[in-house]
């Protein structure tokens, strides 16, 4: 089956195609690694805004271009230069007021689910991207890692925040004070990666939980996203009790309908996210 596919005009530093059901997001700056400077973060936010508002958007999935590198953070050589010409400001945690804001750590209401497909390095902002993904696929020859105590800078775009919550606090706080590197398999041992393959079975990898995806309702996945990020922190008794926006779309639903009475008819459902 063909699969028609469209692009965002106007990009020099991220490649966003969409293919179907599923924006393919990659940023493209393989001579850097694919560092992201500040043009990338204005870039990506129009990306970020149109996979968010675009309905006949399922999923998305976010790498780095050649196979080197998903991302090394942030550009330090653009850092150095506004250094030296003393126009460098203070920063710390998030990115309000800067270019790209909000940027994909701080977008807490995105509900659609994002797939990293992690390739060579994901160090500072690229491993704070892949720790705000939902999915996160890794070649064997992938590491991570938050050097930003190495550099007298924070890991401010939520890396200490996210990195703690999702891998055992003391294994994390190694990490973050010290700035060591992981390999992908002690990544996925920490709970990081949902999964780490070969280098040449990276693409098929994704394909695959892609595809598992969006067998899902997008109501239902959108839905249950929400839900879990929302009451990580609420005590059980009131997350039952919680109203989420998604939920209530997805119980009001056609699809709610739809997936019982395809199953009893033996036959696959049709999802309209409606």
């Amino acid at each position: 089956m063909v699969v028609e596919e469209s692009r965002l005009d106007g990009l020099t530093r991220v490649e966003y195609v969409k293919s179907g059901r599923v924006a393919h997001i990659t940023l493209d700056r393989p001579d850097r690694l694919n560092a992201m400077d500040l043009l990338m973060h204005e870039e990506l936010t129009l990306v970020w805004d149109d996979f968010e508002r675009d309905d006949e958007l399922w999923v998305a999935v976010l790498t780095g271009a050649d196979d080197r590198s998903f991302s090394v953070g942030q550009d330090l050589q653009e850092l150095s230069e506004r250094v030296r010409a003393g126009t460098a400001e203070p920063s710390t945690f998030g990115s309000r007021g800067k270019p790209g804001w909000p940027r994909l750590t701080e977008r807490f209401g995105l509900c659609k689910p994002v797939v990293a497909r992690v390739n060579g390095y994901a160090f500072g902002g690229g491993f704070e991207l892949a720790l705000a993904c939902d999915v996160v696929i890794a070649a064997e020859t992938a590491s991570f890692a938050l050097p930003e105590a190495r550099l007298g800078l924070m890991a401010g775009a939520g890396g200490v925040f996210r990195l703690v919550r999702q891998a055992p606090y003391r294994a994390a706080l190694g990490h973050l004070l010290s700035g060591r590197s992981m390999t992908a398999t002690r990544a996925y041992e920490l709970g990081l990666v949902n999964e780490v393959v070969p280098p040449e079975a990276l693409d098929d990898c994704v394909t695959a939980w892609v595809e598992d995806i969006l067998r899902c309702a997008p109501l239902s996945v959108r839905a249950i996203k929400e839900a879990a990020a929302a009451s990580l922190t609420m005590p059980l008794e009131q997350a039952f009790r919680t109203r989420f926006v998604w939920e209530e779309r997805r119980m009001h639903s056609a699809d709610a309908q739809e997936g019982p009475l395809a199953f009893v008819e033996k036959r696959p459902p049709e999802w309209t996210g409606r």
